[in-house]
């Protein structure tokens, strides 16, 4: 299985990057198969976002962004906030994502801020964004404050939101595009011969 950390951190290091791998560390170890893992940085792609809205077409690391976020079989995603909701960078990769692309696509929604303050920006900016998408949202969000580093609670948090990732990965694995071998391809032949035998024949 794939899954794609999407994280829009704009320092280095960064506190966003830091939860967007201990969630995919997490899911990794809760997964009953091998997970591999892949990371974006919106950071990187500033510049070709900002050109695909003028220009309509995506650059070659932002077309590779695209292409890992669609094609994976779980998402985490990590905003650190800004004017009490998620960055601009972060709402623009997804606006130049093609609509329907991440439906059914099961995704873990995590942010960080600098005061507990802002912990609702889970429930009202992020999971509506991801409804919206048609995603699969898992049931627990992930708000780490700069409190919450080394403290009591995060780590669980943590864990759980991971479980439950893994969790509809698996159950949800190859059922968002099934494969060509998996349809019913009955031969011309056969269903001329099926219609011309008596019925119950």
């Amino acid at each position: 299985m794939k899954l794609v950390v999407v994280s829009a951190g704009l320092s280095v290091p960064s506190s966003t990057r830091l939860l967007g791998d201990r969630l995919a560390a997490a899911a990794v170890r809760t997964a009953a198969e091998p997970v591999e893992v892949e990371v974006v940085e919106l950071r990187d792609l500033a510049v070709e976002i900002a050109h695909n809205f003028t220009n309509g077409f995506p650059g070659r690391q932002l077309a590779a962004a695209i292409d890992a976020v669609t094609s994976a079989d779980g998402l985490i995603v990590v905003t650190p906030v800004f004017s009490a909701s998620y960055s601009g960078l972060f709402k623009s990769f997804f606006d130049v994502i093609e609509k329907d692309a991440l439906a059914g696509l099961p995704v873990l929604i995590a942010a960080t801020g600098g005061t507990a303050r802002h912990s609702l920006v889970l429930e009202h900016a992020l999971r509506p964004l991801f409804a919206h998408l048609r995603a699969v949202v898992v049931p627990t969000g992930v708000y780490a404050a700069s409190e919450d580093w080394g403290a009591e609670g995060l780590s669980g948090r943590i864990e759980r939101a991971a479980g439950e990732l893994a969790a509809l990965m698996q159950g949800l694995s190859g059922a968002r595009r099934p494969a060509v071998d998996d349809l019913a391809v009955v031969p011309f032949a056969e269903q001329l011969a099926a219609l011309s035998s008596p019925a119950g024949g």
